[in-house]
């Protein structure tokens, strides 16, 4: 483990160089890690964990995703088997379902949940809120988190890419003596770049403020705002698009991402830099407040809750895809697959 510096507060902070594979494999060569639910992490999980030598099964139920597990070189029968099975095999239970998903599974799951066995989540949701969902993990039993910040599809192609995607942890429940070094092993194991330490709790909540904040929503909520007045006010939809969203991310992202925002204010033109150093505190003061309204709506639970009662509702699938149809067919992200084909790059896709 490593001491870091973040703004003025000492962080500890555990890369490969502090805790290598081969020590991982070490920690967890008798282990048979079961990766339940082949859905948006499962894949980067169970398939990093594999090419990195570690004895790993999937559990899935029969369907398309099931498929795709076969496409990916689990095996029926020997790899890849339904989610009882698989928990009943595992001595690892990694519970990669859905939030929704692992509340139903649950009851399912939990009877082999035995003595000495360690239950591993990538988000603390269920646990956290367990008088919402009903998710009580057994007394005797190692509880952990290795938390990836990103996609299963990032964890997978940067691990690919031979880099590691940035991932907290944390250990909720320590009967063997050893949860932490497993929580460790496994965070390198699925391809981690550096890990920090938290809390189940803390992991919940931020999550879902990051989401519906600047990581998914509040960033939605401005640029659709921005693109509409430009709009409004006669600007063409390329112009507004570029504008918008073209240049922040293609341009001006990686610049902020690779060496912070003062470099890439440092590289834009000195108009750019006085409107940015001004505008931002205003932004910052009007959206604060929303900020903290969110936070204490996702520290009460009732975010969760909200998220529990819509993705129970038997129509969720349908109501979700016309939502997201609706999102696909605003002007701004219609414009935004003009302006993709005229990328020198374009695939085609």
């Amino acid at each position: 483990m490593a001491e870091m510096n973040f703004g003025g507060i000492s962080e500890t902070v555990v890369t490969s160089r502090e805790f290598s594979l081969d020590k991982a494999r070490e920690v967890l060569r008798n282990e048979t890690i079961a990766v339940i639910g082949y859905g948006i992490q499962g894949p980067g999980q169970a398939c990093n964990l594999r090419d990195n030598g570690f004895n790993v099964i999937v559990g899935q139920r029969q369907g398309k995703t099931y498929d795709k597990a076969v496409a990916d070189g689990w095996v029926p029968g020997e790899t890849l088997f339904s989610i009882e099975e698989a928990a009943e095999r595992g001595t690892v239970i990694c519970m990669l379902l859905s939030d929704a998903g692992q509340i139903q599974a649950w009851p399912s799951v939990k009877k082999y949940l035995n003595a000495g066995k360690t239950l591993y989540y990538s988000h603390g949701f269920a646990v956290n809120w367990s008088d919402r969902t009903g998710v009580v993990p057994p007394a005797d039993i190692d509880v952990i988190l290795v938390a990836p910040k990103g996609s299963g599809t990032s964890l997978r192609t940067m691990f690919k890419e031979g880099r590691g995607l940035n991932c907290s942890y944390a250990v909720y429940q320590d009967v063997s003596g050893k949860a932490e070094e497993k929580t460790l092993a496994l965070g390198i194991g699925i391809g981690a770049g550096y890990m920090f330490k938290t809390t189940f709790e803390r992991e919940a909540v931020s999550d879902l403020t990051g989401e519906r904040g600047s990581l998914m929503g509040a960033i939605e909520g401005l640029l659709e705002a921005q693109y509409e007045v430009l709009r409004e006010h006669g600007h063409s939809p390329s112009e507004a698009f570029n504008e918008t969203v073209e240049e922040l991310t293609q341009s001006l992202m990686p610049l902020f991402a690779q060496k912070g925002m003062d470099w890439m204010y440092a590289n834009c033109s000195t108009t750019a830099q006085r409107g940015a150093l001004d505008w931002a505190p205003r932004f910052r003061d009007a959206i604060k407040p929303v900020m903290e309204w969110l936070y204490l709506s996702v520290k009460s639970g009732d975010e969760a809750q909200r998220s529990i009662d819509s993705n129970s509702k038997p129509d969720y699938r349908e109501g979700l895809n016309k939502e997201l149809e609706e999102m696909r067919n605003k002007e701004m992200w219609r414009a935004a697959v003009s302006v993709r084909k005229l990328r020198p790059e374009y695939d085609g896709e």
